[in-house]
């Protein structure tokens, strides 16, 4: 009943971070799992990542179906961000004793803050104004840039995307949070299968729990999110946000 009710939390905090603002399950499940299922830090990453999966693309799906998913971009964009992402990991790999597993976690909560106070209120035309070409040429590098921080650090691709898609690219929320789910049910399953290609099968019950529970939330919460007006997503966006990464960060002093 205890590994069933964390499980089912992990999992409702990461579907809602996935579902409203394409946030990656790994920022959540990892650490509930660690700190209260004492799992080891490899295999709840690798169950987090599979729970991300499907999270992921079952939100995209919903997103998509709602005309709020830029495939072109998103494509262009993901190309950039899984080779980058190699180099970022290279360069990391030649810096001694650097540190940064709490960077997702102040993403998370700045980013939040930032819904709350300063709401993206961009519009599908004003994105229009935007020739294709240029927006491919501008996925692509912000792509570049993604990867190789989230590569150099480990952490914080979902919020990276959400935010250069929305202040860079000018992105119109709904559309910005669909395309970063349709690149992180990519990047999920590739991390997915790599880890249990070189790890192992993970512990089998929490790995069903959460897959089951991160789909069921993040389906919940993409159908909320594409029905709401633009000044509810932001607060919602902004106040789940700041909530999940106030829990993590909790969760990460108790370890």
């Amino acid at each position: 009943m205890y590994t069933f009710l964390i499980c089912f939390l992990a999992g409702a905090g990461a579907g809602l971070g996935t579902g409203f603002a394409g946030m990656s399950a790994a920022a959540v499940i990892s650490p509930m799992l660690i700190t209260f299922l004492h799992l080891p830090a490899y295999e709840a990453v690798g169950i987090a990542l599979a729970s991300d999966v499907l999270a992921s693309a079952v939100s995209a799906w919903v997103y998509h179906r709602n005309k709020n998913l830029d495939v072109r971009g998103g494509l262009v964009m993901m190309a950039a961000v899984l080779l980058f992402t190699l180099a970022g990991s290279w360069l990391a790999s030649l810096v001694p004793n650097q540190t940064m597993g709490s960077f997702s976690v102040f993403m998370t909560l700045l980013l939040g803050i930032k819904f709350i106070l300063r709401p993206v209120m961009a519009t599908k035309e004003a994105m229009a104004g935007v020739s294709q070409r240029r927006r491919l040429v501008r996925s692509a590098m912000c792509g570049v840039m993604v990867g190789l921080i989230c590569g150099f650090v480990g952490a914080g691709g979902g919020m990276m995307m959400l935010l250069v898609l929305t202040s860079v690219l000018g992105y119109e929320l709904k559309t910005a949070v669909g395309t970063s789910v349709f690149i992180m049910a990519f990047t999920a399953f590739t991390g997915a299968a790599s880890h249990f290609a070189i790890g192992g099968m993970s512990d089998l019950l929490c790995l069903c729990l959460c897959v089951v529970s991160t789909l069921l939330w993040a389906r919940i919460a993409a159908k909320l999110a594409n029905r709401a007006s633009a000044a509810a997503l932001n607060r919602a966006t902004g106040v789940i946000l700041v909530l999940l990464g106030t829990v993590i960060l909790g969760v990460n002093a108790l370890t």
